[in-house]
């Protein structure tokens, strides 16, 4: 496969979003080391965080803070930089830049400058629980950091609750107990996991429905960083995709009369029995297309 050749020293002018380690700091892609390396500058959330990563992998370079405190008047000057040829690596304190961390302006100025924006991808805290929970990984939504006071954060929980996706979020450990109880309540009995401090010493994954995970963060807040991912809602009535059901049964009754399609659909998807084969009837082939009952 055809891929991007940076040898030392002749990386192309351009903004470089570089993922970093979210915890171990041998997470790092052998493609973000040479960047790093390489580049003219480091634009860096917090540039003590990042002087730590690079004190291990022995990099040396000019960093420069880019954060939401001195965004609006250090983006014209990065800008100017990427116009003049400068080949910048923009980095977050852990894992992918623009996840919940500043870099949206920039990549958008960036681009409208006419600048080349590359991405180097590598570790995220989200994908990385999300794909250790066993919770369903083929549709999910990332939230990001739930509002802190409690009238929103119950708000957008419950525009959250149709949503037929997995779901992951971000959290402090001060507000951990609160937004597991008001997800328990709001988006109902699912499955859910708390990952805490991934890739790190203590990392912990504890997966349970909700309301116990609720009660098992009920005490004293936890030390260290943490994701959760919420499995998505039961297929019910409310929340069932009816071009996906209409598929499913197509499939089924090709094959199986209209009784025995219903029963088996409705135990697959969980949507009421007789829903399913009220819909069922109207899908039944016509007399000599299909299986009838």
């Amino acid at each position: 496969m055809p891929q991007r050749d940076e040898p030392s020293g002749s990386l192309a002018p351009g903004l470089y979003l570089t993922a970093t380690p979210i915890g171990n700091a041998a997470d790092i892609t052998l493609r973000a080391l040479k960047i790093l390396r390489d580049c003219d500058a480091i634009v860096a959330e917090d540039t003590r965080v990042t002087s730590r990563l690079l004190a291990i992998h022995g990099i040396s370079r000019p960093m420069l803070a880019y954060n939401d405190h001195n965004a609006p008047a250090m983006r014209p000057k990065l800008i100017r930089k990427l116009k003049e040829g400068a080949r910048l690596a923009l980095v977050s304190d852990a894992g992918t830049p623009l996840v919940s961390d500043p870099g949206h302006k920039l990549v958008k100025a960036a681009r409208e400058a006419g600048a080349a924006v590359y991405p180097v991808p590598g570790p995220s805290a989200a994908l990385a629980a999300l794909t250790a929970s066993g919770l369903p990984s083929d549709r999910f939504l990332f939230v990001g950091f739930l509002p802190a006071k409690t009238g929103a954060r119950r708000s957008e929980l419950a525009a959250l609750k149709a949503i037929p996706a997995t779901l992951i979020f971000f959290e402090s450990p001060q507000r951990l107990k609160e937004s597991l109880s008001d997800m328990a309540e709001l988006l109902g009995e699912r499955e859910g996991a708390v990952a805490r401090e991934l890739t790190k010493l203590h990392e912990d994954i504890r997966i349970a429905p909700l309301a116990a995970l609720a009660e098992a963060y009920a005490g004293e807040p936890p030390k260290g960083e943490i994701t959760i991912v919420v499995g998505p809602p039961p297929m019910g009535e409310e929340s069932a995709d009816p071009a996906r059901l209409d598929a499913l049964l197509k499939d089924a009754l090709a094959f199986m009369p209209v009784s025995a399609a219903a029963r088996l659909i409705a135990q697959a998807t969980g949507v009421a029995r007789r829903t399913v084969y009220e819909r069922a009837l109207a899908l039944k082939p016509r007399s000599g297309d299909g299986p009838q009952d």
